[in-house]
């Protein structure tokens, strides 16, 4: 099973990469399948005008989430990892002024927001909780085009037609042409005590058998550095959030108060515990802000694994840029089993799949660096999951800012602990993670829609909007 560290750690925008970046890819996929899909084409037709529909989560969180900015964003030819955040709002109100999208390559087809772009509330696609539709007329209205998409999780947008060979495979595929072909924890260890390599190096391995090793070391300093830019910005910024909820920005504050008594040499016994909330709070207020973030594995947990690794230059004397490599090439092997055999959607599987798998990696990231083995690393990545089991998607008036932001926080604070339990033991332990994905993947199928990201439930109802 081969999932590049890539496809885990995506350079893009807030608020969310399923309700986000999922809709604005799917919508460039779809202008891609216009000019070269393979696709009956009646003579003389052109394509004129083009209509979205949004469905299920998607519908029922897309105002809060910006699924209805990202899909007129990939539509002006906009994608998560080129758009400017800042100039967002003058491209949105550009095309519902003039009615019509021009994206690069393309005649401007007509398309008004207001009118042809719908949050479909009443109609969820049978495929998946985020799903959406796209369709291109010709000028007399005759459809020419449709398709649907799914946006399942961490920024993936896979066809209808996609989706289903997925669901249709017997069994996980261990056979992709790499090296080291695990698709189980259980597999992955096996590799490791037969290869004597680390987790770290076997997936190296595997992305060396796709890359260069060049391309891959800058790709992963690129990941580490957006990822401490946004840290980075989201402590120098402060103000209300967008969004109505008027919850206002805490990490500058919050860190110039720790700064201070970092300073003064003050006694904290919770000192690192305060730097890991923190750092992971800045970022997921700069996801709710809509900013540059990177999806690790998905935006509503993009803060967890970015403070984990702060937390680790921060604090260990061992510490250099050079084992951020392995911390993120280890965290991704474990995401990749996750997501491989249950989800990281919040969509699907609730708040597990997101703040939970990132806690996982990020323990097993942590433990890694530490030194701990490939049987220490499996055991951490295992405690983090655990214990987010049966964790529900339910941000209040569907935007990612409450309970998502401290909830990175805690989500990091959880994967620093998981790791230090582990690296203090041999490797040995009751619960395999293989038994812990699975767990998961179950109990987001037994848990109820109102819970999985659709603001029906939970605080999302109990909490009153102010």
């Amino acid at each position: 099973m081969f999932l590049s560290v890539f496809d885990l750690f995506k350079i893009g925008i807030g608020p969310s990469s399923s309700h986000t970046m999922g809709p604005m890819s799917a919508a460039a996929r779809f202008l891609d399948e216009i000019l070269t899909g393979d696709w009956p084409r009646p003579a003389n037709a052109r394509v004129s005008a083009l209509t979205a529909s949004l469905h299920g989560s998607l519908a029922f969180t897309g105002i809060g989430h910006g699924s209805d900015r990202a899909v007129i964003l990939g539509l002006t030819g906009e994608t998560p990892l080129t758009v400017d955040p800042d100039a967002s709002d003058t491209i949105i109100a550009r095309v519902s002024n003039e009615k019509c999208v021009s994206p690069p390559g393309h005649p401007p087809y007509a398309f008004d927001p207001a009118a042809d772009l719908v949050l479909d509330k009443k109609n969820p696609l049978p495929g998946h909780a985020n799903g959406m539709t796209f369709s291109a007329f010709d000028a007399s209205g005759r459809l020419l085009l449709k398709r649907v998409y799914y946006s399942v999780g961490g920024g993936f947008v896979v066809s209808e037609e996609e989706l289903q060979r997925v669901k249709g495979a017997k069994a996980p595929d261990a056979g992709s042409g790499v090296p080291y072909p695990f698709a189980t924890a259980k597999q992955m260890l096996a590799m490791a005590r037969k290869s004597g390599l680390s987790i770290a190096e076997m997936k190296r391995a595997n992305e060396e058998s796709k890359t260069s090793r060049a391309e891959l070391e800058a790709g992963l300093d690129r990941v580490w550095g957006a990822m401490k830019s946004c840290i980075d910005r989201g402590l120098s910024q402060e103000g209300i959030m967008p969004g109505g909820l008027k919850v206002k920005r805490r990490a500058k504050s919050l860190h110039q108060k720790l700064s201070d008594e970092w300073s003064r040499n003050r006694p904290n016994p919770l000192l690192a515990n305060d730097w890991l909330s923190i750092y992971a709070m800045a970022v997921n207020e700069e996801n709710a802000a809509g900013g540059r973030v990177v999806t690790a594995p998905t935006n509503g947990a993009a803060g967890v694994v970015p403070a984990v690794l702060r937390y680790w230059l921060h604090f260990y004397p061992e510490a250099d840029e050079g084992s951020v490599r392995d911390f993120l090439l280890t965290a991704a092997a474990v995401g990749g089993l996750i997501k491989h055999n249950a989800s990281i959607s919040g969509a699907e599987v609730g708040c597990q799949g997101e703040v939970g798998s990132a806690s996982a990696m990020a323990a097993a990231g942590l433990c890694a660096v530490m030194g701990g083995t490939p049987e220490q690393v499996e055991n951490a990545a295992e405690i983090a999951l655990e214990h987010h089991l049966g964790m529900t998607c339910d941000p209040v008036a569907g935007l990612v800012q409450v309970p998502c932001i401290e909830r990175n926080a805690l989500g990091a604070v959880k994967a620093v602990t998981a790791a230090s339990l582990a690296i203090k033991g041999d490797g040995t332990h009751f619960v395999p993670l293989d038994a812990a994905v699975e767990t998961m993947r179950q109990t987001g199928l037994d848990m109820n829609e109102r819970y999985k990201e659709t603001s029906l439930g939970g605080l999302a109802v109990n909490v009153v909007e102010c």
